[in-house]
């Protein structure tokens, strides 16, 4: 075997099925993986399934099930969704496991008993579906600076770890290791906008919730999810601060975690300072990949715009599934999906370029020698070009499969493919065909046409596996190896190829999106229904009619809009996040339906006296209005 090659993908948050959004990761992951492989090297591919914490128990009581029912059934459609895709991971976590329970509870004890950990008092803001504490200063327009949630005022009392005792170490280490975060731009942001400023204890225990790994030696605590999760790299191993599995010793350090950008910080900052307190090798490099939105927008279930992988499979197959996502997201920026583009993409490049090449290619061969590839001792003029395209591509592949560019080694591929059908343009076999003179050139047309597919197929392994396996079987490619593609050549005089299959069937693009949208017109998504509450619980809210005299944007906002209303006698001045979806002067004189009884707060250094109530679908906010214009102040009974 080659060197040894470690790969992560962040293990899945088991609140909820994932959309393609958070399975793209997978897929990039996987690639990587496959094609360490196909280079030679000893790889060991991880991922699973994060299943701790107060969103899981939230949800699962709502549902009226025990949490770990709930988490069950989530990791199984997530390990459903990664077999579908045909994701080739070396094991499966999930942080119920005994095993990694086990580990967690000593890795706290050890941090503990150095005096990494020590108890104490949190007192702040908590956004529980980011499972993140802020302070007053960091939350934007009162809200999380994540997700934009709603957060909750906490105090209890918890464990933290002394973060700021390893921050110099930290960042030393950073300096010496230029390329343990990327892309560059994310280094730079961690650095600057985490490290410099100084960083914060942090806090690794909660008491407000039960579902958790509990500490050893005081119960009432469970493990915070950032020791539980983040252990998970070095517990699925066999690590133990008692002990370390063969396969630690194997295959720790990490050759390369792959993130979303999104959880950078948890771990390019908490898991390095993490293993340096437990004195073990930090992992060689962090990739935090960009976001798949949807169009330009980020996929969320209470936009309505979540698209889900099966549904993908579905009308276009997993191939064509994996090449869109692994070729539409750049090296450091978002990448989109819509079926518009996902069906313009699948016909041009799939079903026109590969599947054309492929399918003509393997039909004249068997149409002009009766499936037998002959030699290609008859050069040309175009054929050295061919060769230098095949030849340089492997190069470029495999130099930018190092860095993880992942979208350019496909690009990469395709010039090989585009190459091999301007080489068909270029040398017309139908021509050739019509004289036995010219016969040997088109043997060795033909041949070299061959040689470029089986090229192809060897490359497209580690991306889109089934369809390599497919073109290999149809040109009877007996070899696809990374040592045989490199040199152009290795097709064997006298093979007898297979029957011609569309590789990808052209998909008629008007209709498909007319079925599209009839299965969404079906199943409209609404956000989901809250519990039950009491009479009692609405009447405690004083909901009042206020009539819009004044209304503006905020300075320096781009989400908010100040409003003055007319109630009854007196006026009232709110602030309201609806900026993006309203023009002001469409609201002045409506009648609006707010909050009147809200304690008054600043937002942007304006007070803000109630709620205006607004309604949300697909991603949009409507500001609330009476059909008749009704006395303003009038109460809403």
């Amino acid at each position: 075997m080659g060197k040894k090659f470690y790969v992560t993908t962040a293990i899945a948050y088991t609140s909820r099925k994932p959309h393609i959004g958070n399975t793209y990761e997978i897929i990039l992951t996987d690639a990587i993986a496959r094609f360490r492989r196909f280079l030679g090297d000893d790889v060991f591919f991880l991922t699973g399934t994060d299943e701790h914490g107060q969103k899981i128990q939230e949800i699962a009581e709502k549902e009226g099930i025990n949490p770990k029912e709930y988490v069950d059934l989530i990791a199984g459609q997530i390990r459903n969704i990664a077999d579908m895709l045909n994701i080739s991971y070396d094991k499966f976590i999930r942080t119920t496991d005994d095993y990694h329970v086990e580990a967690v509870k000593k890795i706290f004890n050890k941090l503990y008993e150095q005096g990494d950990i020590y108890k104490s008092e949190y007192e702040g803001w908590y956004c529980t579906p980011c499972e993140s504490f802020w302070t007053e200063t960091q939350l934007v327009d009162g809200k999380c600076p994540d997700c934009g949630r709603e957060v909750k005022k906490t105090k209890e009392e918890a464990y933290f770890f002394k973060m700021s005792k390893y921050q110099d170490r930290l960042m030393q280490y950073i300096e010496e290791h230029p390329d343990f975060i990327q892309p560059e731009s994310r280094k730079k942001e961690m650095v600057n906008n985490f490290l410099k400023p100084g960083l914060q204890d942090l806090c690794v225990s909660r008491t407000s919730f039960t579902w958790g790994i509990p500490v050893d030696f005081d119960p009432k605590h469970v493990i915070y999810v950032w020791i539980d999760a983040l252990s998970n790299y070095i517990t699925a191993l066999g690590y133990s601060p008692d002990k370390k599995g063969e396969l630690y010793n194997q295959y720790w350090p990490a050759d390369v975690h792959i993130i979303g950008k999104d959880i950078l910080r948890f771990h390019t900052i908490y898991w390095p300072i993490m293993l340096m307190a437990l004195g073990e090798p930090l992992p060689k490099q962090v990739f935090g990949h960009p976001w798949m939105l949807f169009g330009e927008e980020k996929m969320s279930k209470s936009r309505g715009n979540v698209i889900y992988a099966e549904d993908l499979v579905r009308r276009f197959g997993v191939d064509a599934v994996r090449y869109y996502s692994l070729h539409e997201m750049p090296f450091a920026q978002d990448g989109n999906i819509t079926y518009n583009t996902f069906i313009s993409r699948y016909n041009s490049d799939l079903a026109n370029t590969l599947g054309n090449l492929v399918n003509r290619t393997v039909a004249m061969i068997n149409k002009y020698f009766d499936g037998v590839i002959g030699d290609n001792s008859a050069t040309g003029e175009f054929d050295d070009d061919l060769k230098n395209m095949c030849e340089n591509a492997v190069c470029n592949v495999v130099k930018k499969m190092e860095t993880w560019h992942i979208a350019d080694s496909l690009d990469e591929i395709w010039k090989i493919v585009d190459r091999a059908n301007k080489y068909i343009d270029e040398t017309t076999p139908w021509v050739l065909a019509k004289s036995n003179e010219t016969l040997p050139r088109l043997k060795a047309v033909l041949y070299n046409l061959a040689e470029a597919i089986r090229i192809i197929a060897g490359l497209l392994q580690s991306f889109m596996p089934a369809t390599a396996k497919s073109i290999a079987e149809q040109i009877n490619a007996e070899d696809i190896s990374y040592e045989s593609i490199k040199k152009f050549g290795g097709t064997k005089q006298g093979t007898k190829v297979g029957t011609p299959k569309p590789l990808f069937a052209r998909i008629d693009a008007e209709k498909m999106l007319e079925e599209i949208a009839s299965e969404s017109e079906e199943k409209i998504n609404i956000a989901p229904f809250k519990d039950y509450c009491e009479f009692n619980d609405f009447e405690k809210l004083d909901i009042r009619i206020g009539k819009v005299i004044e209304c503006e944007k905020v300075k320096k906002s781009e989400k908010l809009l100040r409003f003055i209303l007319e109630v009854g006698s007196e006026t009232r001045q709110i602030v309201s996040g609806i900026a993006k979806y309203h023009n002001p002067d469409e609201l002045i004189g409506k009648n609006v339906i707010f909050i009147a009884n809200f304690k008054p707060r600043k937002i942007m250094g304006l007070e803000s006296q109630g709620m205006i109530l607004s309604a949300e679908f697909d991603g949009k906010l409507t500001a609330l209005t009476t059909v008749k214009d009704i006395q303003s102040g009038a109460e809403i009974v």
